[in-house]
């Protein structure tokens, strides 16, 4: 007769997961997810919580499979509802990764700041952004440090006011198109010139003028 290995109900076993921790009520719940997700559902470049978790189910030890009871649930989230306490896991719990993954995860971010700067700046003196390259050693000179617990576009604008400190750069104009009624273009013209913003362009179209302004908001 042939012996086969039973698995304990209770217990779901994944591998290759990213887990996030959240602990609450005196409890721990974690939740598995697809490496290198986590970061990017918290930085808004991935929407689709399907790409994220690999299933919406809770733990209480995702390493060894052990599910988190029902009423240990309700205790700690008022409700035993799996996707909901899933989704405020991934939001607000903490993602457990081992030091190669997490060096791995801090260069990814580190790059995506780097890029969202570029995006967002131009040097004043010749007109035109910097190079990826050129933001990434700017950002190692004043010694920024990625913060994991904080989204990319966040320590990205806080990355261009420390630049500004020390070197030539400037946020990239925005090009914005606004229509009001002839009447009150005067007034928008005022607000235009205290927010030194420059009208590129005007046009009239009946009792309505349109402004093309590049402004920095």
């Amino acid at each position: 007769m042939s012996k086969k290995l039973l698995q304990p109900i209770g217990q779901k076993r994944l591998t290759n997961v990213a887990v996030v921790r959240l602990k609450k009520h005196g409890n721990r719940f974690e939740i598995a997810c697809y490496p290198n997700k986590v970061l990017s559902w918290r930085s808004g470049v991935e929407k689709d919580l399907d790409e994220v978790l690999q299933s919406q189910t809770v733990y209480s030890n995702v390493s060894k499979g052990v599910l988190a009871k029902s009423k240990e649930l309700i205790a700690a989230f008022g409700t035993d509802d799996q996707s909901k306490i899933c989704l405020e896991i991934l939001n607000k719990g903490e993602l457990q990764v081992a030091g190669k993954e997490r060096e791995s995860q801090l260069s990814s971010q580190f790059r995506d700041i780097a890029t969202i700067v570029m995006q967002k700046t131009i040097n004043p003196e010749t007109q035109r952004p910097y190079t990826i390259s050129m933001i990434e050693r700017l950002m190692h000179e004043i010694h920024f440090a990625v913060d994991p617990h904080s989204s990319s576009k966040k320590q990205a604008l806080e990355v261009i006011r420390e630049l500004q400190k020390q070197f030539p750069i400037k946020r990239a104009p925005m090009r914005i198109r606004l229509t009001v009624p002839e009447n009150t273009s005067s007034s928008l013209v005022e607000k235009l010139n205290a927010w030194e913003a420059t009208i590129t362009a005007r046009d009239t179209s009946g009792s309505q003028l349109s402004f093309v302004s590049l402004s920095i908001w």
